[in-house]
C-alpha cells in the first residue's frame, strides 16, 4: 500500500511517496524534473509497474515543490534536498538505484558515487538547453561513475539519443517521444506503447542489477 512520508533536510522538508514491493530487491528512488512534480507520466507508470518487478519505487518531491514554490533553486539546493532524503531511502537496508526525470536526472548522477548509489536511472535526460548543444551537460552523465541507464525521447530538444556522446552506459530510445515521453497522434507509436517502452526498459534493466 502507498505511503507518504516527509522528510527533513537542510534545504527543507521534502516528501517522499513509497510504493513499495512485497518482496522488495532493491529500491528504486526517483526525483521530479524542475517543470512538475511526480506525477509526471513517466515517473506515475515506473511506480505501478516496477513493485511487480520486486523493486519499491520511492518518488521524492523536492522541498521547494513541497512548499508550494514554481521555480525549482540552483543545483547546488536540489543536491542538498536529494541528499537529506538518503538516509530515508536507504533505511531498509536494500540497494537503492539514484533516478529522476529530467533535473532529478542530473541530481541522481551528481550525488551517486558519493551516496553509494547501486546504480542511476536517467530518464529524459537534459544534455543541453533546446537549441543550446554548446551549452552541454555531458559531464555529469558520464561522471555518474555507477551502471547507467538513460531512457531518451527520440524528438527530444534537450537531446536526441543520437547526440549523446558514447560512454560506460546503456541508451534505450523511445521513438517520437519529447521531453516529457509524449508522443503525436499522428506517431506509429501510441501513447501507451510508449510508456511500456519506458516501464520495460526499466524493469529489464533492474532484472540484471
Amino acid at each position: 500500500m502507498k505511503r507518504t512520508e516527509t522528510v527533513g533536510t537542510e534545504a527543507g522538508d521534502a516528501r517522499v511517496s513509497w510504493h513499495p514491493a512485497k518482496d522488495a530487491r532493491l529500491v528504486l528512488a526517483l526525483g521530479h524534473g524542475a517543470g512538475g512534480g511526480i506525477e509526471a507520466r513517466d515517473l506515475a507508470a515506473i511506480a505501478a509497474e516496477l513493485p511487480g518487478h520486486s523493486v519499491t519505487v520511492a518518488l521524492v518531491e523536492q522541498p521547494w515543490r513541497v512548499a508550494g514554490r514554481k521555480v525549482a533553486p540552483a543545483p547546488k539546493t536540489l543536491d542538498t534536498g536529494w541528499r537529506g532524503v538518503w538516509p530515508v531511502l536507504a533505511g531498509a537496508g536494500l540497494p537503492v538505484v539514484a533516478g529522476g526525470r529530467s533535473a532529478g536526472a542530473r541530481v541522481a548522477c551528481r550525488t551517486a558515487a558519493e551516496l553509494g548509489a547501486a546504480a542511476v536511472l536517467a530518464l529524459s535526460f537534459p544534455l543541453h538547453p533546446p537549441g543550446r548543444p554548446e551549452r552541454s551537460r555531458a559531464g555529469e552523465l558520464l561522471g555518474a561513475g555507477v551502471p547507467l541507464l538513460v531512457v531518451q525521447g527520440g524528438r527530444d530538444p534537450f537531446g536526441r539519443p543520437g547526440e549523446f556522446p558514447e560512454g560506460p552506459y546503456r541508451m534505450v530510445e523511445v521513438p517520437d517521444a519529447d521531453h516529457g515521453f509524449a508522443v503525436p497522434r499522428r506517431s506509429a507509436v501510441t501513447q501507451e506503447e510508449a510508456l511500456r517502452a519506458v516501464t520495460g526498459a526499466v524493469a529489464a534493466w533492474t532484472a540484471g542489477l
